[in-house]
Formats: C-alpha cells, structure tokens, sequence
C-alpha cells in the first residue's frame, strides 16, 4: 500500500493519544485515552509508567482502527511527551524501579535548595539555560537514585535506564527488553538539567554534582532523524520508522510552522507554554525564561527558543471540576463564567505547585485574592479563566525584554484554545491579535511533521508552512488604561502567594 499517512504518539499529562495526519496536515483520524493522576503525599504527582505504555498500545490500535487506515499506510511514527517526568527502568525487564515522577512534583525542593548553596539558583544556568527548580529531570533522578533501594547499584551496573517519557515510549515501540533504541530529542534533553546547550552533550561536570552514572543516560539525537523501527510483536504488528521525537512544546512549535527567528506560540493544555524561535544562537534570559532547544532536523544547526513555562492553566479548571465539582464536565467553565460580567474584583493564583517564569518560587502557594460577601461561583470561574491570560502576559513581558522584539500576534494552540471567553481576553489583556489555527492539535502535528521530514514524506519546511491555515483571530478590544488596571491588580495578587511555604 502507499504511505499516505504519518501518526504521532502524543503521552500527555493527562492522556495519551495517537493521530494520523494526511499530507496536507489534515487530521485523518485520532483516539485518546486518560490515565491515572497518583498523589502520595501533597505536592508528589506521580504516574504509572506500564498503564502509560498500555494506554499508547490501546490508542494506536483505536485510531487506526476508527481511520480504516492500514499501519502499511503509514511512512513514520513521530513520538511527542509531557517534557520532564522521569522514569528509570529496569533494562531487562522493562519494569519500572518507581513510579514517573511527574514535571508538577516538588518533592526536590530540598535537592533543588542544596544545590543552590553553592552559587545560587543560576548555578548550572550558563550551561544548561535552566535555573534550578523542582521541574526539571536531574534533581528527579537523584531522588531515585538516592530514595529506591537498589536503583544505584542497578544503575552502576548499567542495567537501569533513565528517560523521560519520549525516551520510555521509542524503548518500547522498537522492542523494549529485546532491543529497544535507548535515545532522546535535543528538546527533551534539553529539560533535564544535564545537556550542555552548546555541546548537545551530557554535562560530566554536571553529572557528577548530582552523582548520576553517565551509563544511565540515553543517547542524544536530533529531533527528526530515523532511530528505529517499531517492532513486529508490537502495536503496529509490522516495522515502521520511529523518526521523531520532540517534547510537547516543541513539537507545538514545530506544528504552528514558527520556523523563523522572532515567531511565538503559546500552548494552553494543562500548564501554559510560550515558545519564542530566537534562531541558532541561544540566548540567556535575564528575565526569569528558560533557555532551550526548539528543534534540530538531521544535520541541520540546533535552533533555540526562549520559553516561558506556567505550571497551572488548564489543570486549574480540572481542579475546579474534579476537587471542588464546580461543573460536570471542562467545558462548562465558560457558561458558568460568562453568568457575571466582570472578576468581581478577585484574582485567583493558582501557585498549586510554586511558580514557574518568570519567579521560579517554590514557596509559593495557591491564593484567592479580593473576597467578599458579592462573589459568586461565576466569578472565581472567571477569575481563573483570567489567571491564564494575565500568567501569559507576565511571561509574554519578559519575552520581549529579553529578545528586544516586540510580538506582532500570538499563535495559540492546546485545548483551551476553544475557549472563546478566554481568547479575547487573552487579546485584550496582551493588546495584539491572538490567533488560532485550523489544525489546533498542532503538538501531534509536530510530531509528525519532525517524522516526516525525516523520511523525506515532506521535502521542507516551506511544504510545512503551505499546510498551516487560520481558523480564527481575536482582536484587542479592551482600552489601554482598563488593561493597565487589571493587568496592576494581578501583580499584587500574584505577591501575596510569595514565602507561604517555610
């Protein structure tokens, strides 16, 4: 049969997927299925990384099957992941020492405040472009190394693998136990404290502050290259190039085409993403971003990105629905906030895990700001809708004080995109045009895209560019003195979350 087609492997935070993408960019077919949330102590977010790989194995089959799309049909596999959450398994059995610890988790802390003893949260960042914090996969691996019985000397040994999720799902996809590829992205590799942004390399240095056996660690490649193909006893049930691999909001990158110095998108999922293309040179943020990699096709020079990181978006609407039972399902947020006309005063900072850019504040916690007797349940819905426009101009600020270029629009992705309440106030709170695109899903399509191009399905990237349509662009309507005023309130409310954890 032609290979018409190519599939992405989207493992998320809340859920994994499989789509299938025609030439055109077009969905062609897509099933997705959630997995479980694991919270073992507060703060602790934990995943099942076996029920994960399970969960990639139903949908793969589910989408295909739904498509009536014939796996012979398709010419690679990209694979795209929730950056950060670490896994470290048993290279023989495939077996997980310890549940994934997910990007949320803030057990570290203590790791993270040791460390910056000696030469402050910036100590690794010329290197690594990172600060320390919580968030990231180094400090998450020591925790295993130092808290599992048996991990170190598995690891010493060479027979335990670390890898975030990219890397655990490219193990299994090509055969797992019986000959996995152990690989990741420049991107990914990117998030784990580890690389070098010059080199491309594991730090040795850096290694072995954190006293992590190189050994342990999977090779780094670029994030379009052919790695393996799928095994023939797996999902597939025949061999098909695995040859893309980029973190989730790079892949979102790649999918809204921001291939030019000066292009941004933001991903609305279950945190908030700003991506800002700065070209082949990285550049370190004096403003609270983080440096990393946005994509490296084959032998091309790496490209970086200045990324503004928003640990809680839309799981603060989940957190809604799920702890509080505001709503039956995450749509209803909108209806129920569109019943008041204003915030009614109120902010809501959803510091639930710290803050991310620009503060990197570990001690901060989630605050209600503004309350009284007026309030409503329409308007903490719409204090929390808003709490993700005004996270995005903090870091959007930031953005442009570090590149000296000032946004024209913002290309908007994610599921939260279809929020119309929250799009135009998004527009009017930043003051330019907020767009999105026809194929919103575009963390999947990058995914694919990286794939494709590796196996020459898509010759360029102006083939790429040709693919990417508006669907919708929501315009500022808001006056310049009213966003001064709400955008001032923010800030103040934003300071009352700061030192509540001693």
């Amino acid at each position: 049969m032609a290979r018409k087609y190519v599939g992405a492997v989207d493992q998320g935070t809340t859920s994994t997927r499989f789509m299938i993408f025609d030439h055109s960019g077009q969905v062609v077919g897509l099933h997705q299925l959630e997995h479980e949330q694991i919270y073992p102590k507060p703060g602790w977010v934990e995943h099942d990384p076996l029920e994960i790989w399970e969960r990639t194995q139903q949908v793969i089959k589910g989408a295909l099957e739904k498509a009536g799309v014939d796996p012979s049909e398709l010419a690679a596999i990209g694979v795209t992941n929730q950056r950060e959450t670490t896994i470290v398994w048993d290279r023989q059995t495939g077996k997980p020492f310890y549940n994934a610890i997910v990007w949320q988790d803030t057990r570290t802390k203590e790791i993270c405040d040791t460390l910056a003893k000696d030469g402050g949260q910036d100590r690794f960042r010329p290197k690594v472009g990172l600060p320390l914090a919580t968030y990231f996969s180094g400090p998450k691996i020591k925790w295993i190394l130092e808290n599992v019985p048996g991990v170190r000397e598995a690891a010493e040994k060479g027979d335990a693998l670390f890898g975030n999720i990219d890397t655990w799902e490219i193990w299994w996809l090509t055969g797992g136990p019986n000959g996995g590829v152990h690989i990741t992205d420049v991107t990914n590799a990117s998030r784990t404290m580890l690389m070098d942004l010059k080199t491309l390399d594991w730090d040795d240095e850096i290694l072995g502050i954190l006293g992590i056996p190189r050994q342990m660690l999977p090779e780094i490649k670029p994030s379009s290259a052919v790695y393996g193909m799928t095994a023939k006893d797996g999902p597939f049930g025949m061999e098909i190039p695995v040859a893309g691999d980029l973190g989730d909001q790079q892949a979102a990158l790649v999918g809204q085409t921001c291939y030019d110095v000066g292009e941004a998108k933001n991903t609305y999922g279950t945190g908030c993403f700003m991506l800002l293309n700065t070209g082949t040179d990285p550049i370190q943020s004096k403003s609270g971003l983080l440096t990393t990699l946005a994509y490296k096709f084959g032998d091309q020079p790496a490209h970086y990105a200045l990324e503004g990181s928003i640990a809680i978006t839309g799981a603060l609407v989940q957190w809604l629905r799920d702890n509080l039972e505001f709503f039956k399902k995450s749509a209803d947020i909108e209806p129920c906030a569109r019943t008041v006309e204003d915030n009614g005063g109120i902010y809501f900072v959803p510091a639930f895990s710290g803050l991310f850019a620009p503060y990197w504040r570990s001690d901060a916690r989630g605050v209600i700001v503004g309350l009284t007797r007026y309030i409503k349940k329409g308007h903490i819905c719409r204090a929390a809708l808003e709490a993700t426009a005004f996270q995005t101009r903090e870091v959007l600020d930031a953005m442009n004080k570090d590149s000296g270029v000032d946004l024209k629009a913002l290309k908007v992705d994610g599921g939260m995109v279809y929020n119309e309440l929250l799009m135009q106030f998004q527009a009017d709170i930043l003051g330019v045009p907020v767009v999105r695109p026809k194929v919103a899903e575009t963390t999947s399509l990058g995914a694919s895209y990286a794939a494709g191009l590796a196996v020459g399905f898509w010759n360029n990237l102006d083939d790429l560019r040709a693919n990417w349509q508006v669907d919708h662009t929501w315009e500022p309507k808001m006056d310049a003195d009213e966003r001064a005023r709400l955008y001032k309130g923010w800030l103040k409310a934003v300071e009352r979350t700061f030192n509540w954890v001693e």
